[in-house]
C-alpha cells in the first residue's frame, strides 16, 4: 500500500509541471473570451470627453480595462482607468500586441504658453539624470534599474488641436534584451487632460508609430469643457505647463519619480515610467516589482 502510495505521488509530481504550465494559459484564455469590445464613439462622462474610435481599433471600457490589466497582465488594481484601446492588427494575445491606455487627470487647466520655448533636448538631458540618480533607490526597493536611451520620437505640440505627443526609448538594465517604447499623447481641455499612453517593445516602433498617428485625433473634450472655453481667474488652473507633462519632473508639485515597475504585455517585459504628479497615471498601474511576476515571465 505504501509503495502504491508513493509511486501515486512521485507520478503526480512528474504530472504537475505540466499542469501548473497548462492553468495559466487556460485562465488567459478565459479572461481574453469574456472582454466585451466597443467600437465608435465612447462617452468618457468622468472626462467630459469622448472616444471616436476609428476603424482598426476596438475599445474596451473601465472594467474590461481592470480585468485585462490586473488578471491578465498581472499589475496591481487601479480603479482610475478609463479605457484600453486595442489595435486590430495585434490583438492583445499577439507575439506583438500593445494597447493604448486611457485615462483622465483633473489637475486643471494646463497652460501651453510656453510651448515655443521649451528646449527638448535639456529636459530629456534632466530626465536621464534624474533617472541615474533614483536607480539606486529603485535597486534597494527591488525594483530593476531604468537607462533613458532617449526620443523614440521627439516631443511635438500641435497648438490648434491642442495635443502634445512624444516617444521615448527605454532599457531596463537586467531585463529584456529588446528596449522598451512608451509612447504618449495629452490632449488638454479646460480642466485637466486625457492621457493616451502605449507601451511596446522597440522593436514595434514603425507599427505603434502609424497606429497612433491614427489614435491622436480619436479623443474630444465635450462642448464647453474645451481648452478654449477656459475662464481665468474662474477655472481651476494646474501649477505646471506643458513641458512639464514631458519631463515629469513637477518639482513644484511631486519632486520625484514614482518607482519604475514593469509591465507584463502578454508575457513580456517592458517599462514605463510612472509620475506621482501625472495624476498617479502609472504608478500603481505597472508597479510590479520583482516578485510581482507571474510564472513563466522571463526576465
Amino acid at each position: 500500500m505504501k509503495i502504491a502510495f508513493a509511486a501515486a505521488l512521485l507520478a503526480a509530481a512528474l504530472a504537475a509541471p505540466g499542469a501548473r504550465a497548462a492553468e495559466p494559459e487556460a485562465a488567459a484564455t478565459a479572461v481574453l473570451q469574456g472582454l466585451h469590445y466597443q467600437t465608435g464613439d465612447i462617452a468618457l462622462p468622468s472626462a467630459a470627453a469622448a472616444l471616436h474610435v476609428q476603424p482598426g481599433f476596438r475599445y474596451l471600457g473601465h472594467d474590461d480595462t481592470r480585468t485585462v490589466l490586473e488578471k491578465y497582465w498581472h499589475n496591481p488594481p487601479d480603479d482610475s482607468v478609463l479605457g484600453l484601446l486595442v489595435p486590430d492588427g495585434a490583438p492583445l494575445e499577439s507575439d506583438h500586441s500593445w494597447a493604448v491606455l486611457v485615462t483622465y487627470s483633473d489637475d486643471g487647466y494646463v497652460s501651453d504658453a510656453d510651448a515655443a520655448k521649451i528646449d527638448y533636448d535639456e529636459i530629456l538631458a534632466d530626465m536621464k539624470k534624474s533617472t541615474i540618480d533614483e536607480n539606486k533607490e529603485r535597486k534597494e526597493a527591488g525594483y530593476d534599474e531604468i537607462e533613458i536611451v532617449g526620443w523614440a520620437q521627439p516631443p511635438r505640440y500641435d497648438a490648434a488641436g491642442k495635443r502634445l505627443y512624444w516617444a521615448r526609448e527605454l532599457a531596463l538594465k537586467g531585463g529584456s534584451a529588446q528596449n522598451t517604447l512608451n509612447y504618449d499623447i495629452r490632449v488638454l481641455g479646460r480642466a485637466g487632460y486625457l492621457s493616451m499612453n502605449a507601451i511596446a517593445g522597440m522593436n514595434d516602433l514603425a507599427l505603434v508609430s502609424d497606429g497612433m498617428t491614427r489614435v491622436l485625433p480619436m479623443a474630444e473634450f465635450d462642448a464647453g469643457k474645451r481648452y478654449a472655453d477656459y475662464k481665468p481667474g474662474v477655472d481651476k488652473a494646474a501649477a505646471y505647463g506643458i513641458a512639464a507633462l514631458v519631463g515629469g519632473g513637477l518639482a513644484a508639485k511631486a519632486g520625484l519619480f514614482a518607482k519604475l515597475g514593469v509591465l507584463l504585455l502578454a508575457m513580456k517585459k517592458f517599462v514605463v515610467i510612472g509620475l506621482v504628479a501625472l495624476g498617479g497615471l502609472l504608478k500603481k498601474l505597472f508597479g510590479g516589482g520583482k516578485n510581482d511576476q507571474p510564472p513563466g515571465t522571463v526576465s
